[in-house]
C-alpha cells in the first residue's frame, strides 16, 4: 500500500493539486462500472430508512436453526464471508451476512455511519425484515465494534457475539499512515486517482498483507470483489469510519461489563493489525462473560486461516446462548 500511495502521490503531484478529481473521474467512473457489474449483490436489498442495504440469507430454514449474522471489517463487503465461512456454517445454521453501511452494496448514511453503534442499529432493522431471532452476532475486525454496539443496544435480543480478531477498546499508537494521510486535502484527489490507475498486481499485494504471516488463498481476491472497495465513495466512507473509531470504542468500552451474554474471542498471536493485549485481554479481564482463545503462529484473517476454530468458537456461543 505504501508503494501504491507514493504512486499516485507523484501523479497527483504531476499533474497539480486543483483539478485532479475532474481529470481521473472519467477513468475511475468507467473502472468503478465495470468493478460493480463483475461484483453484484449476492443477496437481497433491504429498504431501510429510505436506503438499502445488502442482507444475504443462508443455510438452514427459518426457525429450524438457530440464526448467525456475520458482520465484515473495514474496507470490505459480505463476500469476504462467502468465499468459505457461511458455507461452513450453512448446514447447522441460519446464516445472516451484511454490508456494512457506506460498503459494499448497503448505502451510507453519511456522518451518522462514522459510529459503529449506528451501524449496528441500522443492520439490526435490516435483518428484522427477514426475521432475524437472537442470532449470534459475530464481527471481524472493525466488524468486532459494531458486534459490541448490537448486544450494548439490544442484549436481550442478542444470543451471543464472537469476535475474530476485533477491534473494541481504544488504542495508544496512531493509525497507519494511508489512514493519516485521508484526514489531509490530498484525499480525495489520491482516492480519484486510486479508482482510476490502482494496479491489480499492487491491489492483491496489499490484500496479501492482511493475510500475513499465511498465505493469501487462491481465488479470494477474484471472489471478493477488491474493486467494490475501491470506488470513490467506497474509500471515502472506510477511512472516515475508521478515522471516527478510536472516539467511539473509548465510549462504548465502559458499558462492555453491563453485559452479561456470552462473548467468544478469537485472536491470532501474530496479528498484524490488531493487538491481544489492546482489545482481547481488557475485555476478558473486564466482561463475565468474555472468554479467549488464542491460536498461535495466526494472523488477522481467522475466518480463512482457521476456519475450523471460528466454526468451534460460534458453536460454543451458541451452547453457551442456549440454542
Amino acid at each position: 500500500m505504501r508503494r501504491l500511495l507514493a504512486l499516485i502521490f507523484a501523479l497527483v503531484l504531476a499533474t497539480g493539486l486543483a483539478g485532479c478529481s475532474a481529470l481521473f473521474a472519467p477513468i475511475a467512473a468507467q473502472r468503478e462500472a465495470r468493478w460493480m457489474a463483475e461484483t453484484p449483490p449476492l443477496g437481497q436489498l433491504i429498504p431501510v430508512e429510505g436506503r438499502q442495504v445488502h442482507v444475504l440469507v443462508a443455510g438452514r430454514a427459518r426457525g429450524t436453526a438457530p440464526d448467525v449474522v456475520l458482520i465484515h471489517g473495514s474496507n470490505g463487503n459480505l463476500r469476504d464471508f462467502t468465499f468459505d465461512l457461511v458455507g461452513r456454517l450453512a448446514g447447522h445454521y441460519r446464516v445472516i451476512a451484511v454490508d456494512r453501511p457506506g460498503l459494499g452494496w448497503t448505502d451510507s448514511w453519511g456522518e451518522a455511519d462514522s459510529d459503529p453503534r449506528e451501524q449496528a442499529r441500522i443492520l439490526r432493522l435490516a435483518v428484522e425484515a427477514v426475521g432475524v431471532h437472537r442470532p449470534i452476532v459475530v464481527g471481524h475486525s472493525y466488524g468486532g465494534a459494531v458486534a459490541m454496539g448490537w448486544a450494548l443496544q439490544a442484549p436481550r435480543q442478542t444470543g451471543a457475539v464472537v469476535l475474530i480478531s476485533g477491534a473494541t477498546h481504544p488504542w495508544e499508537q496512531d493509525l497507519t499512515p494511508w489512514y493519516r494521510f485521508n484526514r489531509t486535502i490530498l484525499a480525495r484527489p489520491v482516492r480519484a486517482a486510486l479508482a482510476a490507475f490502482a494496479p491489480d498486481r499492487s491491489v492483491r499485494n496489499a490484500i496479501a498483507d492482511l493475510f500475513d504471516p499465511e498465505p493469501l488463498p487462491n481465488g479470494y481476491v477474484e471472489h471478493f470483489g477488491a474493486g467494490l472497495s475501491l470506488r470513490r465513495d467506497s474509500q471515502a466512507n472506510n477511512v472516515r469510519q475508521v478515522n471516527a473509531l478510536l472516539d467511539h470504542v473509548t465510549e462504548m468500552a465502559p458499558d462492555y461489563a453491563t453485559l452479561r451474554l456470552p462473548i467468544e474471542i478469537l485472536q491470532g498471536a501474530r496479528d498484524p493489525v490488531i493487538a491481544q493485549e489492546t482489545h482481547a485481554d481488557p475485555m476478558v479481564a473486564r466482561v463475565s462473560g468474555a472468554r479467549l482463545t488464542v491460536i498461535e503462529d495466526a494472523g488477522h484473517m481467522l475466518h480463512h486461516t482457521h476456519q475450523d476454530a471460528v466454526v468451534a468458537a460460534i458453536g460454543r456461543a451458541t451452547r453457551r446462548s442456549g440454542q
